[in-house]
């Protein structure tokens, strides 16, 4: 095969109304299909929108914020794009030319401002970390000290981090995507 295994984030027309069916159906046909090694996040890009009714009582409604379009991260192969592309509801690729030509992923920092507008991180997840290995913390408080993983929840994402502060060792606990290995 001469595609690419890069899992990279791509963007799906649908029917206008018709996003979160195509969220539901194409997570449900990547399962069936045994697709999961290929197709591993789909997002419809929306924002909830907080609103007091005249009763006082708070109103929560979901504002789509690109209606008719699906982003979808995924390892472009035929397969993957033949699930994709002939989910219920989509209607093509954006970034397709068309007569069965493959799309084009969306630049890494497009894909950066979507998903911080969203309030949803991008980064990998699937780092393998280990018990004893130094990283270097990027988010929070923590900002920029290294420090040494002590224990790790892959269920939760979350990893116990020794510190060195003061001359002494305080202990954190982070998110995967508050760290970058060394």
């Amino acid at each position: 095969m001469a595609e690419t295994a890069e899992k990279q984030w791509y963007v799906l027309h649908t029917y206008a109304g018709y996003e979160n069916k195509v969220k539901t159906n194409l997570i449900s046909r990547a399962q069936s299909m045994g697709m999961e090694d290929y197709i591993f996040d789909v997002i419809v890009p929306a924002k909830e929108h907080h609103e007091k009714t005249k009763d006082g009582k708070d109103k929560v409604e979901v504002i789509n914020d690109f209606p008719g379009y699906v982003l979808v991260q995924m390892v472009m192969t035929d397969e993957s794009w033949f699930v994709a592309r002939n989910t219920p509801g989509v209607t093509g690729f954006v970034g397709s030319h068309g007569a069965g030509s493959k799309p084009a992923p969306l630049l890494p920092e497009e894909v950066d401002n979507i998903l911080q507008s969203l309030g949803l991180n991008h980064r990998d997840h699937d780092t393998n970390f280990e018990v004893g290995e130094s990283v270097k913390i990027v988010d929070g408080a923590f900002a920029q000290l290294i420090g040494k993983i002590t224990a790790i929840d892959s269920e939760k994402m979350k990893l116990k981090v020794n510190i060195n502060m003061f001359d002494r060792e305080t202990s954190a606990e982070l998110d995967f995507d508050q760290v970058d290995k060394l």
